[in-house]
């Protein structure tokens, strides 16, 4: 069970850039454990929220805690050192040209490449997440010849090396195809199934997402941001619903739930309505 003290504590957050509020009035809280995420159209201020969440960014207003360290009291140097974002279309990624291996390895260190010799200890460790993630039989490839998706696990199994405790996952999914997500999702459910946990407790992990169905049945707490501002908050039984979602993303949608996930669906007759709405 997560532990009920919060790893994320967010009380009338905004960000003010210029003239405008990219975010207003955000408040959230996640307990340490859980499986978390932050939902909402484009625009809608999740990236920065991220940026907030990831240590590299200081609210214009309100309060903000990050695994017990509140902005503008704790040293966020040390508290980025436990914590971990993963983006699939990131500016940094891994040298192409190390193996999967060494590319978890990379995680041990903060580095891009790797330029320290690795102990006994981490190649072991840098094993066992590469089973966790699915990526054994590419071990020995080099990271350029890698699919989106494998980069995207590798880049998870790198993250965990280090066994951050919060672990930020910004569009993990993006611009893959059907096959590749579902590996990610799997990925990420893998980290909370009973025989995991038992053996390392998941860190506290929000993914960060435009889509419903790309959460998976572990998460517990989901947020819905539309324009900057908290739409819904709660479980995704009070969150995930047609009539809150149709509100926040300006157009009716219905959504179901199978199998402990979250679709989201669109009459084909309602097309033509938005194809006249422009934006």
């Amino acid at each position: 069970m997560p532990d009920p003290s919060p790893a994320i504590e967010l009380t009338r957050v905004g960000v003010r850039r210029a003239d405008s509020w990219i975010l207003r009035n955000v408040e959230w809280s996640v307990p340490a454990g859980a499986c978390a995420a932050i939902l909402g159209p484009n625009g809608s201020g999740k990236s920065t929220l991220a940026r907030i969440l990831a240590c590299h960014l200081w609210p214009t207003e309100g309060e903000a805690s990050v695994l017990g360290a509140r902005m503008g009291e704790a040293n966020l140097l040390d508290v980025r050192r436990d914590v971990r974002l993963v983006q699939s279309a990131g500016p940094y990624d891994a040298d192409p040209e190390l193996t999967t291996h060494e590319v978890v390895l990379t995680g041990f260190f903060g580095t891009i490449g790797l330029y320290d010799p690795a102990t006994d200890a981490m190649r072991a460790e840098a094993d066992h997440l590469l089973r966790q993630v699915g990526l054994t039989h590419v071990a020995g490839h080099a990271y350029a010849t890698l699919s989106s998706g494998e980069r995207v696990r590798a880049l998870i199994a790198r993250a965990l090396a280090v066994r951050p405790k919060l672990l930020l996952l910004d569009e993990p999914t993006a611009g893959l195809d059907l096959l590749a997500r579902e590996q990610v999702l799997a990925t990420v459910q893998r980290m909370f199934e009973p025989e995991a946990a038992q053996l390392a407790p998941p860190p506290t992990t929000v993914m960060i997402t435009h889509h419903v169905e790309e959460l998976p049945p572990a998460t517990s707490h989901v947020m819905l941001l539309s324009q900057g501002q908290v739409a819904a908050r709660g479980t995704p039984e009070q969150v995930l619903r047609g009539d809150v979602l149709s509100r926040a993303y300006g157009f009716e949608v219905r959504a179901r739930q199978a199998f402990g996930r979250y679709y989201v669906e669109v009459h084909p007759r309602a097309w033509e309505k938005l194809l006249r709405r422009g934006g």
